[in-house]
């Protein structure tokens, strides 16, 4: 069964990873200059250095049908430079998961593919895809909406031991993103982790750097740039998060649901 995945960041991979270890074939689509924040663990660094590994699974950068179908037979993932997700009219899959976690949808509609599932708010299920998966953080991560949407965007990180927004790293200014310190590293509150045009910035809180921009990233102020993990755990740095691996499991749940209900051939 094939599926292609909008977006190849930190959730999107996740799912990926899941689906992979049960035996899905999956292509991945994503920007040319991606910003993924927990680059450690997204299939969208194959993008940048050609081929990733996410834990056990194979990430390998596309360039052409051809070579989807060679990297697909060696049960690896296939990735593409696609922001548009214009493959999905080329490969005609049996599953379009829109994971790119917009908090709005980018144009992904209910024909695209005989299953199509929207991960995270901005989709309606019965609407624009068949499901939609919830990615908030508490009782119903994870849970498979068939009718209506997902928690609306809050705008609030989740907590990690009573810390939500100060996890945050954020750009100062627009520029050129430069790390100072790199994922993996623990740091102290107020210590410099990276500059933008030569301005700091700092962590709020101490704890382990879990994301980070790649250096020569061009940001705006404000954005999002990286993530500083209080509990101190720099394997975790290395492993799809308990959140990914939950989203994961509700993308297979709505996948294995719409097969059963005959969207496509069960033996696909």
């Amino acid at each position: 069964m094939l599926v292609v995945i909008k977006g190849a960041g930190d959730l999107a991979s996740g799912v990926a990873v899941r689906l992979a270890h049960c035996g899905f074939s999956i292509v991945m689509t994503d920007l040319e200059k991606p910003t993924s924040i927990r680059r450690t663990v997204c299939f969208s660094e194959a993008i940048r250095k050609g081929a990733y590994r996410v834990e056990d699974v194979q990430g390998t950068l596309a360039r052409s049908l051809d070579e989807i179908k060679a990297i697909l037979s060696r049960k690896e993932i296939a990735v593409l430079v696609d922001p548009d997700a214009e493959c999905v009219s080329k490969l005609a899959p049996d599953a379009v998961v829109d994971a790119i976690l917009a908090k709005k949808n980018l144009g992904t509609k209910i024909d695209d593919a005989p299953i199509v599932i929207g991960v995270g708010p901005g989709f309606t299920a019965g609407v624009d895809c068949h499901a939609v998966v919830e990615t908030q953080r508490g009782h119903d991560l994870g849970r498979v909406i068939t009718s209506g949407t997902a928690a609306p965007n809050t705008g609030i990180p989740g907590s990690i031991s009573g810390f939500t927004t100060e996890r945050i790293l954020r750009a100062p200014c627009e520029g050129v993103f430069t790390e100072v310190r790199h994922i993996g590293d623990t740091v102290g509150q107020g210590e410099t982790v990276a500059t933008v045009d030569g301005r700091p910035v700092t962590a709020q809180i101490r704890g382990t750097v879990r994301g980070l921009l790649s250096t020569g990233t061009v940001v705006f102020a404000g954005m999002k740039s990286g993530d500083v993990d209080p509990r101190c755990r720099p394997e975790n740095c290395c492993t799809v998060s308990d959140k990914a691996r939950a989203v994961g499991g509700g993308v297979l749940e709505a996948l294995l649901m719409l097969r059963e209900a005959g969207h496509v051939p069960a033996d696909r």
